[in-house]
């Protein structure tokens, strides 16, 4: 059985029941899943793991749905690849890229929609709804495709492509927007009120993050348990690195860890990026950003609902937030995929590129042992990708 107890509000700090499906707390904050910790603690142990199911399930414990109600497609326990001649490259003790890209629908998001979708369907909710800048659509109408659920998507109309096909191909009534994820949000937010979806926009339900934690626990665990000195993470709605850090909360609740964290790094591009500003200026919460444009459209969010979270992560692990280019975006990308096999996500090359500039200001160095978040596969996003190959006619050779 699952050990909630409770839902709760982290800014006023009120509390609902989970036997009804809820959304923000009255006061605007999302909410966040509570556990009975010492229940949990006394019924696993990290050695239990060793006889667990080998994905995202296998942390059960630490998950608010019943065993019967899981709806899964084999999300989770992606690989932890160590990237030698990248960080060799760049500087740093040891450089390791965890491969979200693995999961099903090709990015971290799966294991999100795992989560929220099987408390959907646990919780009596018949259609669910969300803006999305591409790849949680994705996932979010795969799962819903799976549980049987209704989906409502609006995107970007210029989401990446193979993430509208995604929406389309799973069922997801699916539309495109002529605007920003916050106008496709908007559109959303009238759509819940007019027909009643249940609303799972970005923490605006309290089970996605839950599936998210998952990465802070697995990470542990393919590190033997053992912190990295950083964790990079590209930050749009944040809710990967807010899950994370809650995981940690968890693991040191219950004496699987100890009180030591990582640096927390948020990574935006320069074309958006609310929670660098907002860091810059030693604020608890950002402001929307106009004009938002990025290449990476997994963080082009002009406004997290969790800004305050993510800042407050970042602000206890003595980490930080920085800026990158689209085109040190694109550097960084092929710079990776020469080095290290791996075509990975935009969004996880703009860690990379913010990994070299904290390398050059000293904020990180040849003694760091470093773990990069790479969210999605870079197979979702080859239109970013230009080239010009040599053409032969077949009586040429190759010259070289």
């Amino acid at each position: 059985m699952p050990f909630v107890t409770h839902l709760e509000c982290p800014k006023c700090q009120t509390t609902l029941d989970t036997n009804a499906l809820h959304n923000l707390c009255p006061c605007g904050s999302p909410l966040l899943v509570r556990y009975d910790l010492e229940a949990l603690a006394e019924s696993i142990t990290r050695d239990d793991l060793i006889n667990e199911r080998n994905d995202m399930w296998r942390y059960r414990a630490f998950l608010p749905v019943p065993d019967d109600a899981i709806v899964t497609l084999g999300e989770g326990m992606t690989p932890m690849l160590k990237a030698e001649r990248l960080g060799a490259r760049l500087g740093v003790g040891e450089l390791l890229i965890k491969d979200e890209g693995a999961n099903p629908t090709g990015s971290f998001k799966a294991r999100g929609a795992a989560a929220g979708i099987s408390m959907a369907r646990v919780l009596g909710a018949s259609t669910v709804a969300m803006p999305t800048a591409g790849n949680a659509g994705g996932a979010w109408s795969a799962y819903a495709a799976k549980a049987a659920i209704d989906c409502y998507i609006a995107m970007p109309e210029d989401a990446p492509v193979i993430t509208q096909k995604e929406c389309d191909l799973f069922g997801a009534h699916t539309y495109l927007v002529r605007g920003l994820i916050s106008d496709a949000g908007a559109i959303i937010g009238r759509g819940v009120k007019r027909y009643g979806w249940y609303d799972v926009s970005t923490l605006k339900e309290p089970y996605r993050i839950e599936g998210k934690k998952t990465m802070g626990i697995e990470l542990l665990e393919q590190l033997d348990w053992q912190m990295p000195d950083a964790i990079l993470y590209p930050a749009g709605g944040g809710v990967g690195l807010i899950g994370i850090w809650k995981a940690f909360e968890e693991l040191e609740a219950i004496g699987w860890i100890g009180s030591e964290r990582p640096k927390m790094i948020a990574v935006q591009s320069e074309g958006c990026a609310p929670l660098v500003q907002a860091f810059e200026a030693g604020k608890m919460e950002s402001e929307f950003w106009e004009g938002a444009e990025t290449l990476a459209a997994g963080i082009r969010v002009p406004k997290a609902l969790g800004d305050f979270l993510v800042l407050e992560a970042i602000y206890a692990s003595d980490g930080c937030a920085i800026a990158v280019s689209d085109a040190e975006i694109m550097s960084a990308l092929r710079r990776v995929s020469e080095d290290e096999g791996m075509w990975i996500c935009p969004e996880g090359a703009a860690t990379v590129a913010a990994l070299e500039q904290l390398v050059a200001d000293g904020f990180l160095g040849a003694s760091d042992n470093v773990l990069i978040m790479n969210t999605g596969s870079g197979l979702k996003y080859s239109s970013v990708v230009d080239i010009d190959l040599p053409v032969l006619d077949i009586d040429e050779d190759i010259e070289i």
